[in-house]
């Protein structure tokens, strides 16, 4: 298992050797530099603590200034934890780079949802709407919450109604890294992944393994454009 912290870029396409063309996702990746060491015999389990993307030194408070000074590094804006294995060799000081991913691998990204605030059924759920006549008296509605004579003191679970929709973190599972640059710090992967632009995600070794993705070849060598 192996893990990296990076920023959701946006998405272009890519064209696979035979011209085939496939959606990728752009996920800029800084160096994540190791700040601190979670060990079983101190904290009870084992974790490395890395610092994301600097920010000035007036803008870090005296508690934050102990700990990275102890560290050796400059101040970080973001603090996250990472396992793994071939992440916790690393020591304090020593940074992570996208080239621990290699095209062809299958990842896990974790983000957080955009946030919309509470929304409507038509909204939330691509609900239909009502007819749009004066006279109907029903537009947007969420319409009946009747059962059809069960159930009929209370509302069946699972029912789809209004509410809060997002921000939430959201795990996309089993895709495909496309590319993995260390000299421009990027990392492509296939398809979509949640979270608004510019948003951190969490780049990880797949838990779930998938084997036989037909398109994992193709993939790799895909005809840049210049």
């Amino acid at each position: 298992m192996k893990s990296i912290i990076g920023r959701k870029m946006g998405m272009t396409e890519v064209f696979a050797a035979d011209g085939t063309m496939y959606p990728v996702t752009v996920i800029e990746v800084l160096p994540n530099t190791v700040i601190a060491k979670k060990t079983n015999e101190k904290d009870g389990y084992e974790a490395i603590q890395i610092g994301y993307e600097d920010k000035a030194e007036k803008r870090a408070n005296k508690c934050e200034l102990g700990i990275f000074k102890k560290a050796g590094v400059s101040p970080k804006k973001y603090i996250y934890e990472l396992k793994g294995d071939e992440v916790y060799a690393k020591n304090v000081g020593e940074t992570i780079d996208c080239g621990i991913f290699a095209a062809g691998e299958v990842v896990d990204v974790i983000g957080t949802t955009k946030g919309h605030g509470y929304s409507g059924v038509i909204k939330k759920y691509g609900k239909h709407i009502g007819p749009k006549a004066h006279g109907s008296g029903y537009h947007r509605q969420i319409g009946s919450l009747a059962n059809n004579g069960r159930c009929n003191n209370r509302v069946i679970p699972g029912k789809l109604m209004s509410g809060h929709w997002g921000p939430r973190q959201c795990t996309v599972q089993n895709i495909t890294v496309i590319e993995s640059n260390s000299e421009k710090g990027y990392i492509l992967v296939k398809g979509g992944i949640p979270g608004a632009k510019k948003s951190l995600v969490m780049i990880r070794s797949a838990v779930l393994t998938q084997k036989g993705k037909p398109e994992v070849k193709a993939l790799v060598n895909y005809q840049k454009g210049e």
